[in-house]
């Protein structure tokens, strides 16, 4: 997660102060884990130098508030349009499962089993955050969970195919 795009994305529609904006990127990050404040900081200072951010003054309880600038607005639509590459623990477990076959290593089957067993804890742990998501209403939260769900799914049954092929 960009924390540069974060900020940007936050004060896309309105202004706003730094320990707002730490909270709403925790928000954003859900499940991803939580943004050191002095990231935050750090980051304004920069986008503030590239002319992205600019200082719009202080609210009411006398906290600096950020803005954004043009610039800035072009550089998160630019970012925004940009293809993610698909990168997942899959894709690093399927090396790692390639190795262990190139040199037949003899717990090729242990691994997938413990890979498979990873696999089913995520899926419950998610599967309980998506419920309580839906019971809270928070639609994004709940539809990027069942995005993650579905991806451990087609792990979990590429897994199976190759555990099926080895007996």
């Amino acid at each position: 997660m960009s924390v540069k795009y974060g900020i940007l994305t936050l004060l896309y529609k309105q202004k706003n102060h730094g320990y707002e904006l730490k909270l709403e990127l925790d928000s954003l990050l859900g499940t991803k884990g939580k943004i050191n404040p002095g990231q935050i900081y750090t980051t304004l200072d920069r986008l503030i130098r590239d002319q992205l951010v600019s200082s719009a003054g202080i609210d009411h309880q006398e906290r600096k508030l950020y803005e954004l600038e043009p610039k800035g607005k072009e550089e998160l639509e630019k970012w925004l349009l940009e293809p993610v590459p698909y990168n997942t623990t899959k894709e690093d477990f399927f090396f790692k499962w390639s190795c262990a076959r190139k040199i037949q290593f003899h717990e090729e089957q242990r691994m997938l089993e413990q890979q498979k067993t990873l696999i089913i804890q995520e899926v419950m742990e998610l599967t309980q955050l998506k419920t309580e998501f839906l019971l809270e209403g928070d639609e994004t939260k709940y539809l990027l969970t069942t995005g993650m769900l579905f991806h451990l799914d087609a792990d979990l049954n590429w897994i199976n195919q190759v555990v099926n092929r080895n007996r």
